[in-house]
């Protein structure tokens, strides 16, 4: 039996996935990332391949592929391919009829339009200002001095929505701070949060031609409430995925790695 190696080195976490020649997934590990991109691909790619039974090492595998903000960096890739292009060949094999993604990484938000053939037809990508990604929630969930998960699910009781005026993640966390202390009720205020992200998530949605549905993909996908904000701000489905929307990167890099690998070395 060959493998195949994904491995999406992000700025906040380090996902990798390990395919087999049918392309079954055979493992796969998320780690938070160090400061050092090549350190957190080579603890990510140690715990995936001890996952797998007749794999000791990198070297075993018969294809890798890197891919995210240090895919340069990964130890023992035959080549690096975008995160826009992984992501979308990700979500093609987990569900081929999905073909509009919003990605929400860690420092940007990207919009994505998958072709028939899983390959990006037109992407839009927001990579000015930390509001709307993953270091935003961060901050949010800081202010309501509660874990990502916990806020992720508060703004699903709220009967009313607060506003949140301020675009700029520091100046959002002042106003949310702001608004607690002033003992406004805590899940009208995190339902104003997710609707303002899914709000900066519209354009780009549009930009990655969704009509009837999309996918969401990165860690904020696993985002309950954001998921229904977005639902009620684009007026469409947010289908949810059958394999960890978080490992969308990896996964698509490991399917390139699979594809390219069994044309070099398959029999």
């Amino acid at each position: 039996m060959k493998y195949f190696g994904g491995c999406d080195v992000g700025s906040t976490y380090t996902k990798a996935v390990i395919l087999d020649e049918n392309r079954k997934v055979a493992s796969s590990v998320t780690v938070r990332s160090k400061m050092n991109s090549a350190e957190s691909a080579e603890i990510a790619m140690g715990e995936v391949v001890s996952k797998v039974e007749g794999l000791e090492k990198i070297e075993d595998l018969t294809y890798l592929v890197g891919t995210g903000y240090g895919r340069n960096k990964v130890p023992q890739a035959e080549e690096n391919i975008s995160e826009i292009s992984c992501h979308a060949m990700g979500v093609h094999i987990t569900n081929p009829d999905v073909k509009a993604i919003i990605d929400i990484g860690g420092q940007d938000v990207k919009g994505i339009a998958v072709a028939e053939d899983g390959t990006v037809q037109t992407f839009a990508m927001n990579d000015k200002c930390a509001a709307g990604t993953g270091r935003f929630f961060e901050a949010m969930a800081r202010a309501f001095e509660c874990t990502l998960d916990e806020f992720s699910q508060l703004s699903l009781d709220a009967k009313n929505v607060i506003p949140i005026s301020a675009q700029c993640t520091v100046f959002a966390e002042s106003e949310v701070i702001t608004l607690v202390g002033e003992g406004k009720p805590r899940d009208e205020i995190a339902a104003g949060i997710q609707q303002a992200v899914a709000k900066r998530c519209f354009v780009m949605a549009k930009k990655a031609g969704a009509k009837d549905s999309i996918a969401l993909t990165g860690g904020c996908a696993k985002n309950m409430g954001l998921k229904e904000a977005l639902e009620k701000v684009l007026r469409i489905k947010v289908v949810e995925l059958d394999i960890d929307p978080q490992l969308m990167g990896a996964l698509g890099a490991a399917e390139f790695a699979r594809q390219k690998g069994m044309d070099v070395y398959g029999e």
